[in-house]
């Protein structure tokens, strides 16, 4: 049960960060908003953000078209035959709403399972990822 319990409140974080953007105009889907999630697209490559989300190329290529289309993102050579993206004014206007939302709900949580509690979760998490070479 442990993947329900971590996706649970994944999908409730989600549906904030979604809700947050939507209230300050930025039309995001979820699929979308994965591409922007830490560490975000900048100077990446279209397919490690396929591979940072667990999707294809050509489905990541449909997502990042979605984007551009919009002005969140524009594709830039990077040299050679690789193709980089780049966050526009617009798509960086996202990450502090993003920010902010994740700030107020860890603040949130907090509160309720009390500090020492949500640190010690916020720890093992950390931990646990960096076990798992997701995070450095």
């Amino acid at each position: 049960m442990i993947g329900s319990l971590l996706r649970f409140p994944h999908e409730a974080v989600m549906e904030r960060m979604l809700a947050a953007l939507a209230a300050h105009g930025f039309d995001i889907s979820a699929t979308e908003l994965l591409v922007l999630l830490y560490p975000g697209p900048d100077g990446r490559r279209p397919t490690d953000l396929a591979r940072q989300c667990n999707m294809t190329r050509q489905a990541m290529n449909y997502v990042l078209a979605g984007l551009e289309q919009r002005g969140y993102i524009a594709r830039e050579d990077g040299g050679g035959t690789a193709r980089v993206v780049r966050l526009t004014r617009r798509g960086w206007a996202t990450i502090p709403v993003i920010r902010g939302c994740v700030a107020g709900i860890e603040t949130e949580w907090s509160a309720h399972l009390g500090a020492a509690r949500f640190k010690a979760l916020s720890g093992t998490l950390r931990e646990l990822s960096r076990w798992l070479g997701k995070l450095p």
